[in-house]
């Protein structure tokens, strides 16, 4: 079955093998004016790359941006260290933890954390989501004015399962942090976030192996695993968390393994 109901090319891109990736999902190009009919189709515009749902009254394009925009914004008015993120994860003072974030998705909380100066590893195993958030990185490497903090982002593509089982055999080193955010019903107030993440949950769908990753993470997290739940949701794999940080949405669960350094 295909992942997505067709591709439409505006331009080429050197992002990526558009030929090869069709092939080997099963998706066709077609035309631009296919966006008539329901269903969801890859745009790509040079190294542009976005999802978009077709149909009457479809939502707008669903890309990653993190030059302007919502991205932007918090970058300079997010609220820094203070943010329940950077407490989650134990940044305080010139402490920034090496973090790992095994559930990518968009890259939002992974901007957020690299802006707050941690080096921050991404993975990402959805084959469309993986592309949209290596355009946004891409299209964001030659912004001076965040050079350095996407300097500190990198971008993997796997499941995460597999890759933390195999982690050290890789050769990759141990992150400090482990943070996960397994997808769920969204209740942004918003009706722009409901019908954007309304159509990112139609591709992606829900993160049913989510119990097995936080064994996984717990294998390798030298400090903490950091995990952000619904507000009233049931903790991670039943795992009573050391701690909480509680929001009006959602909160994150903190499972600590060792003391934070702050040398």
């Amino acid at each position: 079955m295909a992942i997505l109901d067709g591709i439409i090319k505006q331009s080429d891109t050197e992002l990526f093998d558009l030929p090869k990736w069709a092939n080997e999902w099963q998706v066709g190009l077609t035309a631009i004016d296919t966006l008539e009919q329901a269903g969801l189709y890859l745009m790509v515009d040079g190294d542009r790359i976005s999802l978009q749902q077709g149909g009457k009254k479809a939502p707008g394009p669903v890309s990653v941006d993190f030059v302007s925009g919502a991205s932007a914004h918090r970058r300079k008015y997010g609220g820094g260290n203070g943010q329940s993120i950077a407490k989650a994860v134990g940044i305080s003072g010139a402490y920034k933890p090496t973090v790992l974030d095994a559930t990518a998705g968009l890259g939002r909380d992974g901007f957020v954390l690299a802006t707050l100066g941690c080096d921050v590893t991404l993975i990402e195993r959805h084959p469309v989501v993986y592309l949209l958030l290596k355009s946004g990185l891409q299209c964001a490497q030659g912004e001076a004015e965040i050079a350095d903090i996407m300097a500190r982002m990198r971008l993997l593509q796997g499941n995460s399962i597999e890759l933390l089982r195999d982690w050290f055999k890789l050769g990759y080193e141990q992150p400090d942090i482990v943070y996960l955010d397994p997808m769920f019903p969204h209740t942004a107030a918003s009706a722009e976030a409901k019908k954007e993440m309304k159509l990112f949950r139609s591709l992606v769908g829900a993160d049913l192996d989510e119990d097995q990753l936080w064994e996984q993470a717990n294998e390798i997290a030298r400090c903490r695993i950091v995990v952000k739940r619904p507000a009233k949701a049931p903790p991670l794999a039943g795992k009573a968390p050391s701690y909480t940080l509680a929001g009006k949405a959602n909160r994150f669960d903190i499972y600590s393994k060792a003391k934070v350094s702050k040398a």
